[in-house]
């Protein structure tokens, strides 16, 4: 027997939900009645212009935080704040994240760093902020993570490194933080393409090495994220790949 699981009135957080396939995650979570906490570090006008769509649909319904996920020192605050909006955290999505190439011989540690915290370090002191609020509702964390924790991107070595790093945070808070709080990822693959660009080679190469032989949309990662939230009672510590079956190609 199934059960309709309502999202109605919960609170997520999600990070860096300006623009792209965090603003979809926030539009898609707010048309399933939840309340959002539109987090961004320096896209202020983006973060408004959704602020003002959403709260046009539904009245005390999306809240604005600002903070530079880099400065670990002020992350627990950051939480603090968002859980005091509406005295509830339901869900913490880790979906902001730094992505650029890295060849082996021309990585500076500034660039280790800012990859590694921001795909990593950041997400695991959020978690551990958030965990007592999360605790309270039974609530739960999903992590976006990358088809290329698995198979690496040439010349990405950095970035490759440090979404392995947000899988195994996953699983490991999932042992960690349960049975009170479930944890997740999900992967994307080709959804969106980088801001910096890509060749139409590029495109087309990466577009025919999926199995559907197409590209995805922001929609697809955020159907997902409704999934492990709303009716995925029994996982934990698990990742849903979402990229049309690219990761089936050799």
């Amino acid at each position: 027997m199934q059960t309709h699981h309502t999202l109605s009135g919960k609170v997520a957080l999600i990070t860096g939900a300006a623009h792209r396939i965090g603003a979809t995650i926030a539009r898609c979570l707010h048309s399933q009645g939840m309340n959002v906490i539109v987090h961004y570090r320096s896209s202020k006008d983006a973060a408004e212009q959704l602020q003002s769509e959403l709260l046009a649909q539904r009245p005390n319904s999306a809240y604005l935080i600002q903070g530079d996920l880099h400065d670990t020192a002020t992350l627990r605050n950051l939480v603090k704040e968002s859980c005091q909006w509406q005295s509830r955290l339901d869900v913490l999505i880790n979906n902001a994240s730094s992505f650029y190439p890295t060849p082996v011989a021309e990585v500076n540690e500034a660039q280790w760093d800012d990859l590694l915290c921001s795909n990593l370090k950041a997400p695991f002191f959020l978690a551990q902020a958030a965990s007592s609020y999360l605790r309270q509702c039974h609530g739960c964390i999903v992590n976006i993570a990358d088809i290329h924790a698995e198979r690496p991107l040439k010349g990405y070595s950095v970035y490759n490194i440090a979404k392995a790093g947000l899988v195994m945070l996953t699983k490991s808070l999932a042992r960690e933080l349960a049975p009170e709080i479930r944890v997740n990822a999900v992967a994307p693959g080709a959804i969106l393409w980088p801001e910096h660009g890509a060749s139409e080679q590029t495109r087309k190469h990466i577009i025919a090495d999926t199995a559907l032989k197409r590209q995805g949309n922001p929609h697809d990662v955020a159907r997902a994220i409704v999934f492990l939230i709303r009716d995925a009672e029994y996982m934990t510590g698990q990742v849903l790949t979402v990229d049309g079956g690219r990761s089936l190609s050799n």
